[in-house]
């Protein structure tokens, strides 16, 4: 007689040590494996130039919060860290000493690593549109490119694939014009 595998929930990840970055698919544990400088720098740029105008600035088109590898829940056996979320302040006017966050975030961007490349095409992209993330975008260090996605039912439209050299206006967040190349670390000199 078989015995039913126990599938994992948010008190399994509490486990964890703080530093260890866990996930669960499907009742799945999933450990990363730590980032290279180019994911870092991609996350960080994000949060200036999307996070800037969006999150920070009283002069821009404010009303969202743009936050870093935090978990969110979206139902008992999926929990993730996204690289970068948001929110419409309207759908969660409050962020602050929640762990993990229960509302479906407005947009989700992930950061491919060579560790992450499958996760983040394939199975957090099915996640991500089970629960209705509207907005989608991968942003490739290696590559240096991003893709934007935008939910379509219950299918992913892209809505443009951009290269280092475009300043582009990308939905959700058009309403500015985004350095694409400052995403990534500088080119190396010739």
């Amino acid at each position: 007689m078989a015995t039913a595998r126990k599938l994992a929930t948010y008190d399994d990840l509490l486990a964890y040590p703080s530093e260890v970055k866990a996930e669960i698919f499907d009742g799945e544990i999933h450990i990363q494996a730590s980032t290279l400088p180019g994911h870092g720098r991609a996350q960080l740029a994000l949060g200036r130039y999307v996070g800037g105008p969006f999150d920070h600035d009283t002069e821009g088109p404010d009303g969202w919060w743009i936050l870093q590898e935090i978990d969110v829940r979206f139902d008992v056996h999926n929990t993730v860290q996204p690289d970068v979320v948001g929110w419409r302040r309207s759908r969660l006017p409050e962020p602050w000493g929640i762990r993990p966050i229960d509302v479906v975030p407005d947009w989700i961007c992930e950061v491919l690593s060579p560790s992450t490349l499958k996760v983040d095409r394939v199975r957090k992209q099915h996640l991500y549109a089970r629960h209705g993330v509207p907005y989608y975008w991968l942003v490739d260090p290696a590559g240096r490119v991003l893709e934007a996605y935008v939910l379509d039912g219950a299918q992913w439209r892209i809505a443009g694939s951009y290269d280092d050299t475009a300043l582009a206006r990308i939905p959700p967040f058009d309403a500015i014009e985004l350095p694409v190349g400052r995403l990534f670390p500088p080119l190396p000199s010739s």
